[in-house]
């Protein structure tokens, strides 16, 4: 089938390169605001075509919306708007509740599926693109009930095409529990680089005591803001939720210290340690 995926960063680079590499797309077509991301995905074989967004959307079966989040709102609406009776919106934001909700009543609402495929990297523009990015990785599937079965269908065959494990959540469910498991993350990564680029005025201290550790920890810092601005303003409630909580779980590391209390700091570190249970690893 043919396939269009507008907004050519890390995600539909990679979906691309994964799509082409599967065989899974006769033709893909990349659409994006920024013409140097459109030559870069065509000088790295990413896609085969570059066109206008109405060009691409006239010759394509599915239309994978892999922009900011706070572009999904006003995008999958219009193409809603444009297209016939057969073909399939589907979205790969990080929240979800603002495009359901700008969906809503749509008359062409069935022909949308609201995803999340959960994989990603620090980095972002087409030349980030990684082969096998969402293998083994989880995907949620958002408000099903919404959607046309052979819409549905289409999608979920895609996502377990690339080896994606799929789960289905309404889409508050989602944007609370990606709150919790990525976009605090993010936060504590951001607020960590700023505290050691205050404290530590030397950079080239940094660099030599850096270990893997702090490396892995300060990773997500690199996230691009365009991309996580838009993330936190949709989902600032949740996010709000999950900070105080996080908060006041360093406050209380912060007394323990004070106090000295490092027999209540050991029972919390290996309460702590049982994420190994969720994380199964």
């Amino acid at each position: 089938m043919t396939i269009s995926i507008i907004g050519l960063g890390l995600i539909g680079g990679s979906l691309a390169t994964d799509l082409r590499e599967r065989r899974l797309a006769r033709r893909l077509i990349g659409v994006d605001s920024r013409p140097e991301h459109g030559q870069q995905a065509l000088s790295l074989g990413l896609i085969d075509a570059f066109l206008p967004l109405d060009q691409a959307v006239a010759q394509s079966e599915l239309i994978i919306c892999s922009t900011p989040v706070d572009h999904l709102s006003r995008l999958v609406p219009d193409l809603l708007d444009r297209i016939g009776s057969t073909q399939v919106v589907m979205d790969v934001g990080s929240t979800k509740q603002a495009v359901l909700e700008a969906v809503a009543g749509h008359p062409r609402r069935d022909r949308f599926v609201a995803t999340h495929p959960m994989a990603g990297t620090e980095f972002s523009g087409p030349r980030a693109a990684v082969s096998g990015l969402f293998e083994g990785k989880c995907c949620v599937l958002c408000d099903t009930g919404h959607s046309a079965p052979d819409a549905l269908e289409k999608v979920q065959n895609l996502y377990a095409a690339l080896g994606m494990r799929l789960v289905e959540l309404d889409g508050a469910d989602h944007d609370l529990h990606v709150a919790y498991v990525s976009h605090i993350s993010h936060i504590a990564s951001f607020a960590l680089a700023l505290t050691v680029l205050e404290k530590e005025r030397e950079e080239e201290r940094i660099f030599e005591l850096a270990s893997g550790g702090f490396s892995s920890t300060v990773r997500l810092a690199k996230s691009n803001a365009d991309t996580w601005i838009p993330i936190f303003r949709q989902n600032r409630e949740n996010v709000l939720d999950v900070l105080d909580e996080f908060i006041n779980t360093v406050s209380r590391f912060r007394t323990l210290l004070i106090k000295k209390d490092f027999g209540e700091f050991d029972r919390l570190i290996r309460k702590a340690n049982d994420i190994r249970r969720i994380l199964h690893s």
